[in-house]
């Protein structure tokens, strides 16, 4: 195919778009062989990455080819755009999902589905004559090639802002907005792909990458935030009718060249896709219940006349009045039932060793985000919407990516020694357990030697954490580990840190733990001290959460019954991070201590009273704030 060049150059797979004079503009054929090529590159343990760019300077891909969307929908042919954004949808929702490296090189204008292909995967580049945006409005479409994931996640109301409005980023904007990952001058574009070609190692364009000046769009964001808070397009175009600014007028402008249903139907997506429950399949499936009623019931065939066959730029938009109903929105909005957008396949498929309290809600998430998720645990505990695998083996055979949710370093070595065999050369290898870093480190090179990615990526967040998606991950491992394990910590927990090479994860873990075991120690230390000096807890809590004594441990997580958040001290001390795991954790930054000769003398004095707890009182399947009633009780002696 003349319009697309796919290769393997290297360690890379190579996808170049060739269509200059269209501006790159992808075509259906393009599509389907772009998603061919990332499902034979997908289990190739000779591609290490992907690398996704373009011919010519004007454009890395200016949207889709839609002439034969006009021309079958004029004829009453609604299925063909409906196959057609089902399967770019697919092809979209696959780059967002996939198990290795996707970097994409950005010059010129990213639109439409441009950044559908350019925008999801794990490293995107943009330089100095990049220019992205959604203008679906202006054509009678929502933003949509998963892009309202994006505008959903930007800073403030700026989302509202670029997709009813089609405003272009430069690069540093695209940076801020969460379109873009990295600036680099575009003279520096072919050697930096020639060295991932060679290599295979992403970790370079780290090193290429500088800090661009602030783009325009965000010097604007006290007005956009100021304009675009309102829950409807009529409380939007209140706020700017009344306002006599340029920025109101150029809106205004900018505005009244689009569909008003396609702006209205923009907003209200925007609505409904933020909150915890926001997800890739979320926003696909809701972009496609508007576009599958596009042609028929939206204003797609008249904006593509307008804007592309006759060329009048005068396009004769419903709602012209822009006075939209909520009836009309909620229609191009309401579920298609037997019609709605299936991804299946999509996703990665996920081996999960370990079920526990932590193990089976964070793989019950990873399901529930479209992967498909085979779990084994020797208790025989399972997961919602999780397979359960006959043996340790089947959980790891053939899969995308395993992760292991384990007791300590000796489980994880015996883990990894029946796993890393049945493993395919290429996949990665994630443990989400707390264990000592040499365990975490003898595992990691374990599995380089035998052609997969590691990652140790010990979490912080609790049970709570892992039912509600929100842990944090401390990673260790190679940047290639990370970036195919970071859409993974996305989904499963609010924040990922890659804090070094192998073993830096679980390094950060022990250290982070023993800054909250002493410092809890300290906390209720202070609550049974204010007890006997006649101090009202509360009034303890009021000073201290908001002067010097401000901490974890007091703020977040008060040991004082009734003071403070809700904490397992409201509970009665049940467990959310129990007493025994503090103990462990305690005892694992010792033991590091030791090997490296570092002086932690309140990390072993707050381990020896986690012991003396755990081991000789009554702290076993207590909450570690548990020490509260503990100190409540004792004198100097």
């Amino acid at each position: 195919m003349n319009d697309i060049s796919i290769r393997i150059a290297g360690r890379t797979g190579r996808i170049t778009l060739q269509r200059p004079q269209a501006l790159n503009a992808m075509t259906y054929e393009m599509c389907l062989a772009i998603e061919a090529a990332l499902d034979t590159w997908r289990a190739d343990p000779a591609v290490d990455l992907i690398v996704i760019d373009a011919e010519g300077e004007r454009a890395f891909c200016s949207g889709g080819d839609i002439a034969e969307l006009y021309a079958t929908g004029t004829q009453g042919d609604y299925a063909y755009g409906q196959k057609f954004w089902a399967d770019e949808y697919r092809l979209n929702h696959k780059i967002f999902q996939y198990p290795k490296p996707v970097v994409s090189f950005l010059q010129g204008f990213t639109m439409g589905g441009g950044v559908g292909i350019g925008c999801h995967g794990s490293h995107r580049v943009v330089g100095d004559s990049s220019q992205i945006a959604m203008p679906e409005c202006g054509i009678g479409l929502i933003p949509d090639v998963g892009g309202s994931l994006m505008l959903a996640l930007a800073p403030d109301r700026l989302g509202e802002y670029l997709g009813t409005t089609a405003a272009r980023m430069n690069g540093s904007d695209a940076i801020f907005a969460g379109f873009a990952d990295l600036y680099v001058p575009e003279a520096d574009w072919p050697d930096l792909i020639s060295g991932l070609e060679k290599t295979g190692d992403v970790s370079a364009l780290e090193a290429a990458a500088i800090a661009p000046a602030p783009g325009p769009i965000q010097g604007q964001m006290a007005d956009i935030d100021r304009h675009f808070h309102g829950r409807t397009l009529g409380d939007v175009l209140t706020t700017l009718r009344q306002d006599d600014s340029e920025f109101a007028r150029a809106t205004l402008t900018a505005m009244g060249r689009n569909s008003p249903l396609s702006m209205a139907c923009t907003i209200e997506a925007l609505h409904r896709l933020r909150g915890p429950s926001l997800s890739m399949e979320k926003a696909l499936d809701l972009e496609y219940r508007f576009t599958a009623r596009a042609m028929e019931h939206g204003d797609f065939l008249e904006g593509i006349r307008a804007a592309i066959i006759d060329k009048d730029r005068a396009p004769k938009w419903q709602f012209a009045d822009m006075v939209v109903p909520t009836s009309a929105v909620s229609k191009m909005l309401m579920p298609l039932k037997e019609m709605a957008l299936q991804l299946g396949g999509t996703g990665m498929k996920i081996g999960f060793i370990g079920l526990g309290n932590m193990g089976a809600p964070m793989a019950a998430n990873l399901a529930k985000a479209g992967h498909s998720v085979t779990g084994f645990d020797v208790a025989g505990t399972t997961a919602k919407g999780v397979a359960q695998a006959p043996d340790i083996a089947g959980a790891a055979r053939g899969m995308d990516v395993v992760i292991t949710m384990l007791p300590n370093g000796a489980i994880l070595r015996d883990v990894a020694d029946a796993i890393i065999p049945q493993m395919r050369a290429g996949a990665t290898l994630i443990d989400c357990s707390t264990v000592d870093v040499e365990s975490a480190r003898a595992v990691a090179e374990q599995a380089h030697a035998a052609g997969l990615l590691a990652v140790d990526a010990p979490v912080s967040g609790g049970i709570g954490g892992a039912a509600g998606g929100t842990l944090t991950f401390m990673a260790g491992g190679s940047a290639n580990g990370f970036a195919a394990a970071e859409p993974l910590f996305e989904i499963m927990g609010q924040k990922a840190v890659h804090c070094g090479d192998a073993g830096a994860g679980q390094a950060a873990k022990i250290c982070n733990n023993m800054i909250l075991g002493a410092t809890m120690i300290a906390t209720c230390e202070a609550f049974a001290l204010a007890d006997k000096l006649g101090l009202d807890r509360q009034k303890m809590f009021d000073v201290a959460s908001t002067s010097s004594g401000y901490s974890w441990s007091m703020n977040a997580y008060c040991p004082a019954p009734g003071v403070g958040p809700t904490s397992p001290a409201d509970n009665d001390y049940l467990p959310g991070f129990a007493a025994e795991l503090m103990l462990k954790d305690l005892g694992l930054s010792q033991q590091a201590a030791e090997a490296v000769d570092a002086d932690t003398p309140m990390g072993a004095r707050a381990l020896e009273l986690y012991r003396a707890f755990v081991e000789d009182e009554d702290g076993r399947g207590r909450d570690f704030s548990a020490m509260l009633p503990r100190f409540e009780t004792r004198g100097r002696g």
